[in-house]
This record gives C-alpha cells, sequence and structure tokens, in this order.
C-alpha cells in the first residue's frame, strides 16, 4: 500500500492551497480518507475526513469553514483544499486510510499512513 502527497508549499496568509493523496495497492472506494497534521513541536492532529463514498466529512474546528475534504475514487485520489490559510495552519500534512467506520477525530493510529508533505503559510 502506498499514500502519496503532494502539493505542500509556501503560500501567503490569507491564500490557498490544495493537497493530494494519490494511493495504491488498496481498494481506495472501500476506504475512508483523513488528513492529519504535524505542526513543529506539536503533537499530530486530525484536520479532516470523509467516508469510502463521499458522503460523510469531518472537519476540526480549526479549520471548519476554511477546508475542504474531497474524494475521486476513479482516480483513487483524496484531496484538501485549504483556503484562507494562517500561519498556525503550517505543518507536515499527512494522509491516511481505515477502513473502520469514519468518526469525528478520525483513527489514529489508521490503517495506513501516507507519508507528508510541507504546508508553510508566512505572515
Amino acid at each position: 500500500v502506498q499514500l502519496q502527497a503532494s502539493g505542500g508549499g509556501l503560500v501567503q496568509a490569507g491564500g490557498s492551497l490544495r493537497v493530494s493523496c494519490v494511493a495504491s495497492g488498496l481498494p481506495f472506494s472501500l476506504y475512508n480518507m483523513d488528513w492529519f497534521r504535524q505542526a513543529p513541536g506539536k503533537e499530530r492532529e486530525f484536520v479532516a475526513a470523509i467516508s469510502y463514498s463521499g458522503g460523510t466529512t469531518y472537519y476540526a474546528d480549526s479549520v471548519k469553514g476554511r477546508f475542504t475534504i474531497s474524494k475521486n475514487n476513479a482516480e483513487n485520489t483524496v484531496y484538501l483544499q485549504m483556503s484562507s490559510l494562517k500561519p498556525e495552519d503550517t505543518a507536515v500534512y499527512y494522509c491516511a486510510a481505515d477502513r473502520r467506520a469514519i468518526v469525528p477525530g478520525g483513527h489514529d493510529p489508521p490503517h495506513f499512513w501516507g507519508q507528508g508533505t510541507l504546508v508553510t503559510v508566512s505572515s
């Protein structure tokens, strides 16, 4: 199983960025997908989750209304569209895949972790 995240970079506060995660080696359409992040010196935290069909989503309060998670089962890809970015959104963003029932807060640890992609928001 591979979860390949990409799309991170440097963006100014107030800007937007979309990160992606392409999955291989698993029946993607059967997996719920999560995004987590870890800022320097801080613990990993849940960001967003989407059900296997895309019909249910959950968000951390800190990103609600600014971030949108979506899933394209035909392309084995999950996206995280980030808008109105703040310096405190700076972190390494990780995608994760899990077969257990989707829950607010995600499952940590999940069944599978992807590698991270760094998002840096400058003030």
